[in-house]
């Protein structure tokens, strides 16, 4: 499983950085992606990046969050600004596409207003 770590309780317009370390024979040579549920709706991927570096992002994220990537250790990042009530939700890290066996628990994320 995969873990991720760093959420907690912001105001609106805050910022939160999220970290989730992998096994390396998880992280290296996968797309690694950020996924959110939050509550009452589907789980949906929100950020990705390759390995070199390529990222993608939806657009509810959009110039406000920033996945980055450490190879050396094997970790990936996500850096939240102008954070909004409606980024309110479980964080979770997986490859993508995601794989069953990887999810974690989450980190929760609460946004107030």
């Amino acid at each position: 499983q995969l873990q991720a770590s760093g959420g907690g309780l912001v105001q609106a317009g805050g910022s939160l950085r999220l970290s989730c370390a992998a096994p390396g024979s998880i992280f290296s040579g996968n797309v690694m992606g950020w996924y959110r549920q939050a509550p009452g709706k589907q789980r949906e991927l929100i950020a990705g990046i390759t390995r070199g570096g390529t990222t993608n992002y939806a657009d509810s994220v959009k110039d406000r969050f920033t996945i980055s990537r450490d190879n050396a250790k094997n970790t990936v990042y996500l850096q939240m600004t102008s954070l909004k009530p409606e980024d309110t939700a479980v964080y979770y890290c997986n490859t993508m596409p995601s794989f069953k066996g990887y999810w974690g628990q989450g980190t929760q994320v609460t946004v107030s207003s």
